[in-house]
């Protein structure tokens, strides 16, 4: 009994050790030769900020991308890729789970990289230095199964080589077609007579020239067959190319590799990898016993110590970021020439905006609240804290902030087209929005909502979308800014109640007005009638003469849908560059983002697939909210169920009181 009870022990023990080297061990590098940096600096908070919206980016720009954050020498380059025909949801998870792999492993490093994934490849990189188009060949990481070949190994090697020679040859020669993640990509499979098949996956960062990409995946078969032959599988991974293989179908980058007790050293040149070798030495249960309860409690120390920094950091977070962002007044006052009435760029509800330049010749946009402006500094800080920590292409980008005496500045990315109601409400601009353009606008928009909804680490509801908080970058793609009503929400959290109402009349939802309640489909209903005005041309706060009767916006376009006249909405500035069918199509969900009962409403994840999967039928609309039903004795004022006052107002509301 004393035996068998040891040996359920060692079995324990050995699964233990197996399982906690399988999650420790990857094709990860942490490159020590490129610098290092002082944990929770600048960088470091760059770093994490890249990391946590590297995944949502990915995801928008059809499996890769390539950015950076910050300000030199702050400033961190991150790239992030899925393999070709993953599934989105596959590869966020794999981006979110490589990033918080790589923040875990890689404490001070300045430069590292992971090739991981179980249902499809990922890679996450980044570095203090520019990358993009540059080959870069140290550090290895490597991998071997410890399964060792049980075949004739001459023929085995002529099969691998072929394969793999082919296979190189493939993906450079082919690298022109498809999209970025699709580029310099290979899987296949050879069978070795009397043995079994050999798959292997190789893939280049989309970055770097076919001879490059060529370059490194021969090197890397190179040092596999130096370091690993006649082991059953394995994988070599560099920062800008990736190798694995093995004697069983796989999809991912680590998942079934029976991965050794400890990794094998990183090869720097053609140099064997040292194999594990095994002792048969018998171990007493005494001594088992001791391994065992000192494995437990180390490990209960370890969870309770990430425990314990996890809190710490949340609690860091909902700070002020002062060392990340910061800026000195001087150093704004210099870039902006002392706020110069040339550098004035518009003013908004908060405040003046100037252009201007800094040192390093990164042009910004800077945000000066007015010593009277309604957002004081709760809205200013909420504003720094909440913006800091989204990265998206399609949200304007927070680069700092000054708060000196009675100064309150923000810094932001120059956006040089400035805001879309800039064009879209002027009779001149207006015609330069044709029909392509407005649909990608509001393709943007959507995903910008989307991951402020879902796909960043918060879940942030902006509470003021309006066409002037869309900004328009030089190719005429949106951006979402001005978040100082934003709110963040918890994980589970679905609603929540205030009594001071923020926001703009025309685009706040009826139960935002009526009841102070807020929530996702709050901006969905404000995205709703920005659908509505980009298709139009009209704001929404406008009024509007149809049947002898006053209406807004929405309850123009209602009446429209009623008499089954939707095409008289399309603003005529719009070239002929669209078919009927498209644009009733967006009318359609506007309408149904605005119905009345939030519950109605769909989330921004349906939206996104309505707009651009034509194939879903689209529910029928149930009236809007702040429906006007006119008529002997109404009051044009007057919803369908709640007596309310309109305002035309452009300027954001920042005290109302809710019924």
């Amino acid at each position: 009994m004393a035996t068998k009870s040891c040996e359920l022990v060692l079995c324990f023990f050995v699964f233990f050790v197996i399982s906690f080297s399988a999650i420790s061990v990857s094709a990860q590098t942490c490159d020590n030769t490129t610098g290092t940096f002082i944990p929770n600096s600048p960088y470091d908070k760059n770093r994490r900020l890249i990391l946590s919206t590297l995944a949502s980016n990915v995801t928008a720009q059809e499996g890769y991308f390539i950015g950076s954050i910050g300000i030199a020498p702050d400033q961190v380059f991150a790239t992030g890729m899925c393999a070709p025909g993953s599934e989105r949801d596959v590869c966020s998870l794999c981006i979110r789970s490589t990033s918080e792999s790589l923040l875990q492993s890689c404490l001070d490093q300045a430069d590292a990289f992971f090739w991981s994934g179980e249902e499809t490849l990922c890679l996450v990189r980044y570095a203090n230095r520019p990358f993009s188009g540059l080959l870069v060949m140290d550090p290895l990481g490597a991998i071997f199964n410890t399964g060792e070949l049980n075949t004739n190994q001459t023929v085995f090697d002529i099969e691998w080589n072929n394969l793999t020679s082919s296979m190189i040859a493939g993906i450079t020669s082919s690298s022109s077609g498809g999209n970025n993640s699709s580029k310099y990509y290979s899987d296949d499979i050879a069978l070795v007579p009397d043995f079994k098949n050999i798959s292997a996956l190789m893939q280049c960062t989309p970055d770097v020239s076919s001879e490059d990409c060529n370059t490194c995946l021969r090197q890397n078969v190179v040092d596999y067959d130096n370091c690993c032959r006649g082991h059953q599988g394995g994988v070599m991974s560099r920062p800008n190319c990736f190798f694995r293989w093995e004697v069983y179908p796989f999809s991912g980058a680590i998942d079934q590799i029976n991965l050794p007790k400890s990794p094998p050293p990183s090869v720097t040149s053609p140099s064997p990898i040292a194999n594990i070798t095994k002792n048969d030495s018998r171990i007493s249960g005494g001594k088992i016993a001791a391994i065992v309860v000192v494995t437990v409690v180390t490990i209960i120390l370890v969870v309770l110590g990430f425990v314990i920094s996890n809190r710490r950091k949340q609690k860091q977070e909902m700070d002020l970021p002062t060392e990340s962002v910061q800026f000195d007044l001087k150093t704004i006052e210099s870039a902006t020439s002392n706020f110069s009435e040339r550098n004035k760029l518009g003013k908004g509800g908060f405040g003046e905006v100037y252009k201007g330049m800094l040192m390093n010749g990164t042009e910004i946009a800077v945000k000066r609240l007015s010593k009277t402006s309604g957002q004081g500094e709760v809205e200013f800080k909420n504003e720094v804290v909440v913006v800091a920590k989204l990265q998206h292409i399609n949200l304007v980008r927070l680069l700092g902030f000054s708060l000196q005496g009675e100064e309150k500045l923000l810094v932001y990315e120059f956006v040089s087209n400035k805001s879309l109601d800039y064009f879209l409400f002027d009779p001149t601009k207006r015609n330069q929005l044709d029909w392509t353009m407005r649909r990608n606008i509001i393709g943007g928009i959507t995903r910008g909502i989307l991951y402020l909804h879902q796909d960043s680490r918060l879940k942030i509801i902006h509470r003021d979308l309006k066409a002037s908080n869309i900004l328009l970058d030089a190719d005429m793609n949106p951006k979402i800014a001005d978040f100082g009503m934003a709110r963040i929400f918890g994980v589970d959290q679905t609603v929540a109640n205030t009594g001071r109402v923020v926001g703009t009349f025309g685009y706040m939802s009826p139960e935002y007005v009526t009841h102070g309640q807020f929530s996702m489909k709050s901006d969905v209903y404000s995205f709703g009638v920005l659908i509505l005005e980009i298709i139009s041309g009209k704001k929404n706060s406008s009024f509007y003469q149809m049947d002898g009767l006053v209406n807004n916006l929405v309850t123009y376009v209602w009446k429209l849908w009623e008499n089954k006249s939707l095409h008289e909405l399309l603003d005529p500035f719009i070239n002929q560059d669209f078919t009927s069918e498209e644009v009733i199509r967006y009318i359609h969900i506007g309408l149904l983002c605005v119905q009345e009962n939030p519950a109605d409403r769909p989330t921004m994840s349906t939206i996104h697939q309505m707009l651009t999967n034509s194939s879903i039928t689209l529910p029928v609309p149930l009236p809007p909210g702040f429906f006007f039903r006119n008529g002997p004795g109404s009051n044009p004022g007057q919803s369908n169920s709640k007596s309310f006052a309109c305002s035309v107002d452009e300027a954001t509301i920042t005290d109302v009181n809710p019924r």
